[in-house]
């Protein structure tokens, strides 16, 4: 919950409960998806280790909730 906080709704201003469970649900799909994980030597859970990804592709960054959160991923 700490990392929630502090690293999400302590950053935005939250418009009622509706609003807290979208941003909530957005912020879960990042750190379960996307997000580095110190136990797992800095991968995200959903890192596959068979995936080779070409390190000549150019880098695309993709906004979360507005820019607060940037996640970075190779063009296909």
């Amino acid at each position: 919950m700490r990392i929630v906080r502090a690293e999400c709704t302590y950053r935005m201003l939250i418009y009622g409960e509706a609003h807290l469970r979208a941003v909530l649900r957005t912020y879960a799909g990042h750190y379960n998806g996307h997000g580095p994980h110190q136990s797992r030597r800095q991968r995200p859970p959903d890192h596959d280790e068979m995936v080779v990804v070409p390190l000549d592709a150019p880098v695309q960054r993709r906004w979360i909730l507005g820019g607060m959160i940037n996640e970075y991923h190779r063009a296909a």
